[in-house]
């Protein structure tokens, strides 16, 4: 093995000599692809499993009441074609596709799926379970790649061949003419399979349940265990996609899991290679690593400016639904879903996303339109938390990572305070003290507190009061300030002159013992900042009051208590 110089890695331990490559094992016969050069500009068929790929995958599966609650969320948010139950599988599978029967659940929209392996016995409990439905897509499925044949079917090709040819004519009999029922097919390990033997089974199908553009013949493609990175599955449905017979007849769907983290990436790549329907679970649930993740799907065209077909606009309420019917969290970093996903400790990320949101209203007012119309572009923020339901509240939180553009932009939020730039810096040192001792979190409500206590109490109740003050401009320019001082433990009269309010009250502090130096005063709102050199130090101080000219006043008080408490 060569050394490189730039990479320090060494062998590792691990038996990875027992593993295969995917080019070992199964042969892809696409070398001119155009899948790398397309683009996915209307969202395909989504088909959510969650009532049985889904179901199936959960330590404790869903009773009647459970599935109904899933089911009525999955028709809200607008899918058409949902995978309803494998009712030859379990009395409560069984049990659920009557209920939606008798109920008169299903909308006329809506076409429901069942699954079906490729026994007759099994096939007649599924027509029977949908008996009375006026749709529905019958799944058959088999297990066609070589590994799968060799040691759990022990049938070689013909035999899986025969079986299958077997198992649709006899569903093509149970069907009859029912105009509502339509069929699909599933060579389980697809991605396994030698791709002309996936092409006879198939096509024999299509010729077989005599398919055609009105009533086509849906062929999912899955990829049940990954095996390889996505291009591979990509060339693999884009090969497909080119050699199906009667391809107007033919919906060609997929079905990627996650087994190598990939589970997306496969159905994106598929999508470009030709396929027009995806199968998937809301928020990834599934055996083992799960299946793709169709909130994922939807929402990455959704922020490509691809209308999703599907409403994820109250994306709490669709999680916190799937949480309570499957039993399972959803990641808090899941993409756009989970608790934390909006969310930015960091304070160059806090600082980048402030900055974001004041230049997007900006820009909207520039345009005239609602900051919920203006088009999105802000750092960090892919889509824009309220376009999925969510409140800008939890988009900047505070730890001991964060700088001073997350604590300020929770005061202004929040509290309605607006640091000046300058203040900014300070006021996060004294944040990070805090966090960097409590090692968590703190609130807005601790931030606002913090803030209270290090400028607006300096002002009240520090060493230097000011019991009592009046100004009044005695000449065009000239400004005259009298108060009354507590400092140094005594309280004593003091007056002096500037040309403004604040100049003149610095002149009567610095008589008073306290040389200071109005550099800077700002204010919005109740509040006032003021930055000032006393004694030669440079602090800020802040002071609220509903009278600007008190305000700033107190402001500057502010500031010298905080300088004389250093």
């Amino acid at each position: 093995m060569t050394t490189l110089l730039w990479n320090p890695q060494r062998p590792s331990p691990m038996p990875y000599h027992r593993y295969r490559p995917f080019h070992e094992r199964v042969h892809v016969p696409v070398t001119d692809r155009g899948w790398p050069a397309a683009r996915i500009e209307r969202a395909p068929l989504w088909v959510p499993v969650d009532l049985r790929d889904g179901n199936q995958a959960l330590a404790e599966p869903m009773d009647t009441a459970r599935k109904r609650r899933l089911f009525d969320l999955l028709v809200r948010t607008g899918f058409k074609e949902i995978e309803v139950g494998y009712p030859s599988a379990s009395r409560a599978d069984f049990d659920f596709v009557r209920h939606l029967v008798t109920a008169g659940a299903v909308p006329e929209d809506v076409t429901p799926v069942v699954f079906t392996p490729a026994r007759r016995d099994l096939i007649d409990r599924t027509f029977d379970a949908i008996e009375g439905m006026p749709r529905a897509v019958v799944h058959l499925y088999i297990a066609t790649s070589p590994v799968w044949r060799e040691v759990v079917l022990r049938r070689d090709r013909a035999e899986v061949l025969r079986t299958v040819r077997e198992a649709a004519a006899h569903m093509a009999r149970r069907a009859g003419d029912a105009p509502g029922i339509r069929f699909q097919f599933s060579p389980e390990t697809y991605n396994l399979t030698e791709p002309d033997f996936v092409l006879e089974l198939c096509d024999g199908l299509t010729e077989l349940w005599d398919a055609s553009p009105d009533r086509p013949v849906t062929h999912n493609l899955p990829a049940t265990v990954e095996i390889a990175t996505p291009n591979v599955y990509a060339d693999q449905i884009e090969y497909a996609h080119r050699q199906l017979a009667r391809r107007d007849s033919v919906i060609l769907s997929v079905h990627p899991h996650n087994d190598r983290g990939t589970g997306v990436a496969c159905a994106e790549l598929a999508v470009l290679a030709g396929a027009q329907r995806v199968e998937g679970c809301l928020f990834g649930n599934g055996e083992r690593t799960g299946n793709v993740d169709l909130v994922t799907l939807a929402l990455n065209l959704f922020a490509q400016g691809v209308d999703p077909m599907v409403d994820l606009g109250d994306i709490d309420a669709v999680r916190d639904t799937v949480e309570e019917c499957n039993r399972l969290p959803v990641h808090p970093r899941h993409p756009y879903a989970g608790e934390l996903v909006h969310t930015a400790f960091s304070g160059t990320h806090q600082d980048a996303i402030s900055k974001g949101l004041a230049e997007h209203a900006r820009r909207a007012a520039e345009s005239g339109v609602p900051d919920s119309q203006a088009p999105w572009s802000v750092p960090y923020l892919p889509v824009d938390p309220a376009d999925l339901g969510r409140t800008y509240e939890a988009v900047i939180r505070v730890n001991s990572q964060s700088g001073k553009g997350g604590s300020a932009y929770l005061l202004r939020t929040h509290h309605g305070v607006d640091l000046p730039e300058g203040m900014r810096p300070g006021f996060a040192r004294l944040v990070q003290e805090v966090t960097d001792t409590s090692g968590r979190e703190v609130t807005p409500k601790e931030l606002y507190d913090l803030f209270r206590t290090a400028y607006l109490s300096n002002g009240a109740d520090g060493e230097v009061r000011l019991d009592s003050w009046s100004a009044h401009e005695e000449a065009p320019g000239r400004h005259r300030f009298v108060c009354t001082l507590h400092t140094g433990g005594r309280t004593g009269d003091h007056e002096g002159a500037g040309p403004g309010l604040l100049t003149a009250f610095a002149d009567a502090l610095t008589g008073a013992g306290h040389a200071t130096e109005i550099l800077e005063v700002t204010g919005g709102g109740a509040y006032a900042f003021a930055e000032c050199r006393v004694n030669g130090t440079t602090v800020w101080g802040a002071a609220e009051d509903p009278s600007p000219p008190a305000a700033a006043v107190g402001a500057v008080l502010s500031a010298v208590n905080r300088a004389a408490g250093r």
